[in-house]
């Protein structure tokens, strides 16, 4: 069976991953996968929780939560990075100090 232990190990991976890819990464879409990667680690640890420690479904009520969040800055995100793509054809993030013409 696998342990609490286990699972927190997994969610402070997919963190810590997400974290590394948002700082060492120029790509905009690269940034935005970061940024799931921390949300994902967050549910993990509400699942997580509400499974071995409370044992009701409060923790997945909130990564249910956490999802619907993160599908919409993902819906959000790329579509800012669709428009700054038309406007300075790049996604470097270098190129966003200024976002005008």
């Amino acid at each position: 069976m696998i342990s609490l232990a286990s699972y927190l190990v997994i969610s402070m991976i997919l963190f810590v991953v997400g974290l590394m890819v948002m700082i060492a990464r120029k790509n905009i879409v690269a940034i935005l996968l970061g940024i799931e990667l921390v949300l994902n680690a967050a549910a993990l640890n509400f699942v997580a929780y509400s499974k071995f420690v409370t044992n009701n479904l409060d923790g997945h009520i909130f990564a249910l939560f956490i999802i619907v969040v993160a599908a919409a800055e993902a819906a959000v995100g790329l579509a800012i990075v669709i428009r700054f793509f038309q406007l300075k054809e790049t996604i470097h993030i270098d190129e966003a100090t200024q976002l005008r013409n």
